[in-house]
């Protein structure tokens, strides 16, 4: 794509109702004409008036949280490419909203970054280049954690007191280097450091990709992989204070997690339900109290252990209620907590979160 134009939406939770997707194809199809000769045109501010306002509203509609790419493909195609940019709940509503729509004479739509040929890939960020000849990386090994894919990237002219823009460019690098799914589904952890820094030999940037599909094709043995003896498991109560000196009760699956397979289902999906509780040394009122059961009832009708998702305990305390599942996939929880959220979003602050958690390090915390 000869120009990209990022805008950013300004609030991560949704509707859901499907019926969104199609409302939004029927509004484009109406002004792609109009759409398409801006992209053509590659007028900057055209584009943020005529093309990227009017677009971002509509999608807000549809998904809050969802960014996107527009430029011509070739001499006759533009290309919106749609992403979450790293927001890993938001995905699934992308891949919704693409299958969705229509086929349009001279318009191409793709969901998230597709990968690009790293001869052609070419990022300018912060007054620094990032390209095959400065970026090299190793791999970190932990014997702990055996399947976690621990990636350090290192550049020529890193330098420490930048390492937050350095970090980000390498994101986006590897975003588009790999392909944003891959890079997601892939990897594990990133870091960067400098050649200095570097604790084992470096290899191009240019195996990456290869050293990558190797190690993910050993992973997959862990597909198959279910947990059987959820009836029988154990829990545990744990009664603490938080930093606040309020109480805090914690219920945890003590069996589930001593098992030895954690990996199979690397996904952490974590919601957050924040309430009014400072007449009630910051536990919930009788009233939040029903709805915070009767949303953990949900989430364990719908997240079911043999489907790939495991309950792994909840925390109540200091204004706020926090569920945790493992997950094998986190299509279905994060259309599960779009529609709790749009349910109960009057009663509770709520946030989702899900990340790569192989080995369901989040859980540390409670000492077990």
């Amino acid at each position: 794509m000869s120009f990209f134009k990022k805008l950013f939406s300004n609030k991560e939770t949704t509707q859901t109702e499907t019926d969104c997707y199609g409302a939004f194809w029927i509004w484009f199809e109406q002004h792609q004409q109009k759409f398409h000769d801006i992209v053509r045109e590659n007028n900057r501010e055209k584009f943020s008036e005529f093309l990227f306002n009017p677009l971002r509203k509509e999608l807000d509609q549809v998904h809050q949280g969802i960014f996107y790419l527009a430029g011509m493909l070739d001499q006759d195609t533009a290309e919106i490419v749609f992403t979450p940019d790293g927001v890993v709940p938001n995905i699934v509503f992308i891949e919704e909203l693409v299958a969705a729509a229509p086929e349009i004479a001279g318009w191409k739509f793709t969901a998230l970054k597709p990968e690009m040929d790293i001869n052609q890939l070419y990022l300018e960020m912060h007054g620094y280049d990032f390209n095959k000849e400065n970026l090299s990386f190793y791999l970190n090994d932990d014997e702990a954690y055996p399947d976690e894919i621990d990636l350090v990237m290192v550049h020529d002219e890193y330098q420490a007191e930048m390492h937050n823009p350095f970090t980000e460019a390498v994101y986006i690098y590897l975003d588009n280097y790999l392909g944003e799914y891959n890079a997601i589904m892939h990897i594990d952890h990133v870091t960067v450091c400098s050649k200095q820094d570097a604790e084992k030999e470096l290899m191009p940037i240019d195996k990456l990709k290869n050293i990558l599909t190797l190690k993910n094709s050993e992973i997959s043995r862990l597909n198959s992989i279910q947990y059987d003896h959820i009836d029988s498991d154990e829990y545990s109560i744990l009664e603490g204070q938080t930093d606040d000196d309020q109480p805090l009760s914690v219920m945890l699956n003590s069996s589930i997690l001593e098992w030895e397979h954690k990996a199979s289902h690397p996904w952490m999906f974590v919601m957050d339900f924040t309430y009014q509780g400072q007449d009630y040394q910051g536990m919930p009122s009788e009233q939040d109290y029903d709805a915070l059961e009767q949303i953990d009832q949900e989430l364990y009708e719908q997240l079911i252990d043999k489907d790939g998702y495991l309950f792994l305990g909840r925390e109540t305390g200091g204004n706020k209620r926090t569920f945790y599942y493992a997950c094998k996939d986190f299509r279905k929880p994060s259309k599960l907590a779009a529609e709790i959220s749009s349910k109960y979003k009057d009663q509770f602050e709520i946030e989702t979160n899900i990340l790569k958690d192989k080995y369901w390090h989040t859980m540390g915390k409670f000492g077990l």
